[in-house]
């Protein structure tokens, strides 16, 4: 009778010997491997690191993030060990990252000054509420509000607005119902509907806008928005008879693309962002709960692009947006027949509590251009 052979089969590292009687052998082949003696097997390469890990290391040593977490997080994800710790020490090297590290320096100058300004802040919150002013002359609002970038209530101002009388569904179904208009539609199918505001363009009869509004009740998955640009429509513009530009802060002669309109059912909202420029809000129909946070909070926002706050201001995640815990919005109830200042770089945002009707202007009489330099980096 032959002797039986062994049966080897060979998992590298591991080589498994079945032996006679079932007797089991195990062999770890990893020198082996390295030098090339076993049959017929070689080494398998270690596969690049990817871009994408790279940067992410790159991201975190410049946060001076640990560098045992930075590996473990890679080893955690299939990074060959010594690959992992090989990329977290010699990034710190690379003549690339040492030029990003000069303006990461210089940047964190800058935040730690907001921070400061913020910390000061808190001495005194009253400092921070916002004004409810009546008769504002315009040096007044020019020297105590615009100028010192201080947001304000302005009442009175529109006791002349037809429209305050005047505008609801039905005026607007009676008189407009035929016209064309651009509204945003489908945004609870998109978290990032305002990023994304080009996709939800829809042009349709404004008499079958107002019936959604109308027969929907609350809702936030349509809304006529400023980027909408209906007040520059011809068919439109007749709106404008019902209001007064305010000329003592608006210059009256400079309307197309610098007035807004705004209308939607309960519960539109505008996501946590600033705008570029300051503006003032007018509350025709409905209440509105704005929510603002000084520009010094920046560094607490996660601003990844453009002019948008990552976080949902209404439920925080605090584990993954740990900084918006030291965040102290103002709350604000905008009723009808009041007008906000909103100054630039101001956070803010915004909840309609009832059907709204809102009007917005940048087109005042002072300086109102700005070069911002936005962050791309989160799109």
């Amino acid at each position: 009778m032959t002797d039986s052979q062994p049966l080897r089969i060979t998992l590298p590292p591991l080589q498994i010997t079945l032996q006679d009687q079932q007797q089991v052998t195990l062999q770890w082949l990893t020198q082996a491997l390295q030098s090339g003696q076993t049959q017929g097997l070689s080494p398998q390469p270690i596969p690049p690191l990817k871009d994408e890990w790279k940067q992410w290391v790159a991201i975190n040593k410049l946060l001076e993030q640990p560098d045992q977490g930075l590996c473990q997080r890679m080893i955690d994800h299939g990074i060959d060990s010594n690959l992992a710790q090989q990329e977290v020490t010699e990034v710190k090297h690379h003549p690339y990252f040492k030029a990003g590290e000069r303006f990461v320096q210089q940047l964190q100058k800058l935040e730690s000054l907001l921070k400061i300004q913020q910390q000061l802040s808190t001495l005194a919150p009253q400092s921070i509420a916002v004004d409810r002013k009546i008769g504002l002359s315009r040096i007044d609002f020019l020297n105590q509000y615009y100028a010192r970038n201080t947001p304000v209530i302005l009442t009175g101002i529109m006791n002349n607005w037809k429209a305050l009388r005047l505008w609801n569904p039905e005026y607007f179904q009676q008189n407009y119902g035929d016209v064309q208009v651009e509204v945003q539609a489908n945004r609870d199918s998109d978290p990032d509907y305002e990023l994304n505001v080009d996709s939800h363009r829809q042009t349709m009869k404004f008499g079958d806008y107002i019936d959604q509004v109308v027969q929907t009740g609350e809702s936030n998955n349509y809304y006529i928005v400023a980027n909408n640009g209906n007040f520059d429509r011809e068919e439109m513009r007749g709106l404008l008879q019902d209001i007064e530009i305010f000329p003592e802060y608006l210059n009256p002669q400079e309307t197309q693309g610098r007035i807004f309109f705004w209308f939607g059912p309960q519960g539109t909202v505008t996501p946590l962002h600033h705008d570029p420029v300051n503006l003032m809000l007018a509350q025709v129909l409905g209440r509105k709960r704005i929510l603002l946070i000084l520009p010094q909070q920046t560094p607490y926002l996660y601003n990844q692009v453009g002019v948008f706050s990552k976080v949902n201001i209404e439920c925080p995640d605090y584990e993954k947006y740990p900084l918006f815990n030291q965040v102290k919005p103002i709350e604000i109830i905008l009723e009808p027949g009041e007008v906000i200042f909103i100054p630039v770089g101001w956070w803010h945002y915004v909840r309609s509590l009832d059907t709204s009707i809102s009007v917005s202007f940048t087109n005042f009489v002072f300086p109102n251009a700005y070069d911002w330099k936005n962050p791309t980096f989160g799109r």
